[in-house]
């Protein structure tokens, strides 16, 4: 009998495949997932505090109560999705055999996941794709259709429901993603080592949890970004105030003053010279002055909604008439800088203070009966489980834990890109300035985190007439004064529907438009970059719907529209004003202190 042949090599199936450096890279995977399990299980068993502080729970009960009572809904679901399988089944098997099919399903506009080739060339990953979205797309359509749950439930469930099905796409797995298949056999498996090291990197950052790096770490605050020119003019425990250098020889008597949420810092609109909205501002002709909040420690734990009225937005006013000699500047308020911003416009109504001219406001929000996706972080449960965590911190919610919640609203662009990315593709993330704004977070007080969570979103005290300040009851029919309102058309934070109710609670003229894009680019559009577009609807409407049907169409930016309403309310031209020429000495160089100090 002959000798039997020597098993071939695995290898030599596939090309550019080294055996033994495989298997050695594979080993070292093993041995790093083992010690990364037995960490995780350590840390587990060392935790407190709820272990379902989102509320997940609550939200799968709220499901299955009402899979069980609509079982019509659920079979109905069930047959339509093993017909469209089905269907799969056979178009698959027909491009199998030569022939040609079309795609049962497609992926939906703007979802990135499946763009590489093998996606559509290859049958078995074109099957993958297909059945996952079906799938997909069944567990939310089902959500839709049953019955027996209330709209704010019916929120909760799709919403995590999506992220349960993101997590679970196929392209977030070795095995069933083909790019980290090619990189995996190109490299010899040293991807998938070099994807663990950045993810023990990521743990290691965040004290234990993981902490995805959205950027390489190639900025510096007031070198690449926040660059505008100008000076740090007051300061006090919440805030410092930049009052920025002129670009133009003259510049419209009445300053304005911008306050930005304090859930972001605030060079969001101070990024680079060509995105800055703060130095196209000051090309306009006007004094610009901008609140930076603190990122507070546990001495802020019980500042509230008041303390950030009384030393932010008074004690800004007052250092900005010292400053210039103004008492009554044009203000700004980007998203929970606008709900301040309004709320304190409505303590000022009731106790006669004129200081503030006009009211604009970015992507804000006054009535929050359709809030958004936010929403479902807000139910009690969540409430009391983000207190004991606040407690646990010393009265601080740490940033990590706010913007968690954020990237959860975008899990495929701002989690599930970057595992791919990161840990099985073993790469290291592109500098992008947008990303690292968003990963350099703040923390929030818990008195001020707390009761604007109730007051707004859970109870709707401000539209309703029900939130109190400093014992005055805040009615927002009795602001007068002019009122501009920004939104953006796929806004997921402050939605364009939420912020059009404002246009009916403001006792002034308003004016309301919608930008495309979101919650950011939605706002950060530079007329020089020539994107999106902006709606506007000189009529006006009570509803949106009727609102939207009579809009007009612009291309481009937004800003030149804010301007021209904007400079008619600004005054005459005088000469440039400079940080320190008013009674205000300079204290340092923009973009001041308190907007690099880090947080978790």
């Amino acid at each position: 009998m002959a000798p039997k042949a020597p098993a071939a090599d695995a290898s030599e199936s596939l090309p550019g495949l080294n055996g033994q450096e495989f298997a050695r890279n594979m080993l070292t995977v093993g041995m790093k997932s083992q010690q990364l399990l037995l960490d995780f299980a350590a840390r587990m068993g060392k935790r407190d505090g709820p272990i379902d502080p989102l509320n997940i729970s609550g939200a799968m009960m709220a499901l299955a109560k009402a899979m069980g009572e609509d079982r019509d809904a659920v079979l109905a679901a069930q047959t339509q999705w093993w017909n469209d399988v089905m269907t799969l089944w056979e178009s698959t098997a027909r491009r199998m055999l030569g022939g040609e099919a079309a795609a049962v399903v497609e992926p939906a506009a703007g979802d990135r996941r499946f763009k590489a080739e093998a996606w559509r060339e290859n049958e078995v990953f074109d099957f993958i794709k297909q059945s996952y979205l079906l799938t997909a797309n069944a567990m939310q359509e089902m959500v839709g259709k049953l019955h027996g749950l209330d709209e704010k439930e019916r929120g909760r469930v799709a919403f995590y429901t999506r992220q349960f099905a993101d997590a679970f796409a196929p392209t977030n797995f070795p095995l069933t993603n083909p790019d980290v298949l090619k990189a995996t056999l190109a490299s010899n498996g040293d991807n998938l080592v070099k994807g663990l090291d950045n993810l023990l990197a990521d743990i290691e950052r965040g004290q234990g949890e993981l902490s995805i790096r959205q950027s390489a770490d190639g900025f510096t605050i007031g070198e690449n970004i926040a660059t505008t020119p100008g000076k740090v003019v007051f300061r006090n425990r919440i805030m410092e105030l930049l009052q920025y250098s002129p670009a133009t020889d003259e510049v419209h008597e009445r300053p304005l003053l911008i306050f930005p949420p304090w859930i972001n810092k605030f060079y969001i609109i101070d990024l680079r010279p060509e995105n800055s909205f703060v130095r196209w501002l000051v090309g306009q002709g006007y004094t610009v002055f901008l609140v930076s909040w603190v990122n507070p420690d546990a001495k802020l734990a019980q500042a509230g909604f008041e303390d950030y009225m009384q030393d932010g937005i008074f004690a800004a006013l007052d250092a900005v008439e010292k400053a210039t000699g103004v008492k009554d500047p044009n203000c700004v308020g980007y998203c929970i800088g606008g709900t301040l911003l309004a709320s304190t416009l409505a303590y000022m109504a009731a106790k006669k203070d004129d200081r503030i001219h006009s009211a604009t406001f970015w992507a804000a929000q006054t009535d929050f009966s359709e809030a958004g996706e936010l929403s479902v972080f807000v139910d009690e449960a969540q409430l009391e489980a983000l207190k004991a965590k606040m407690d646990s911190e010393g009265g601080v919610l740490p940033g990590s834990k706010m913007a968690g919640a954020f990237n959860m609203l975008r899990a495929n662009d701002l989690i599930w890109s970057f595992v791919i990315n990161n840990y099985l593709l073993g790469k290291q993330p592109m500098p992008f300035d947008l990303l690292y704004w968003n990963s350099d977070t703040t923390r929030m007080p818990e008195k001020l985190h707390l009761s604007y969570l109730r007051n707004c979103y859970k109870e709707n005290a401000l539209a309703r007439g029900k939130m109190e300040m400093a014992g005055v009851k805040l009615d927002l029919h009795k602001v007068k004064v002019p009122v501009y309102l920004q939104s953006a058309r796929e806004d997921h934070i402050a939605p364009a529907n939420s912020v059009f109710k404002s246009t009916q609670l403001f006792g002034g003229p308003v004016r309301f438009i919608i930008a495309g894009s979101g919650h950011i680019a939605g706002v950060i559009n530079p007329p020089a970059a020539k994107k999106y577009q902006y709606w506007t609807n000189d009529k006006g409407a009570k509803d949106i719907e009727a609102w939207r049907k009579g809009a007009t169409d612009h291309a481009g930016s937004w800003w030149p529209d804010w301007d021209q309403w904007l400079s008619k309310l600004s005054g005459k031209k005088i000469p440039a004003r400079k940080p320190g020429d008013g009674a205000l000495k300079v204290m340092g160089d923009a973009p001041g202190t308190y907007v690099k100090v880090k947080a978790q």
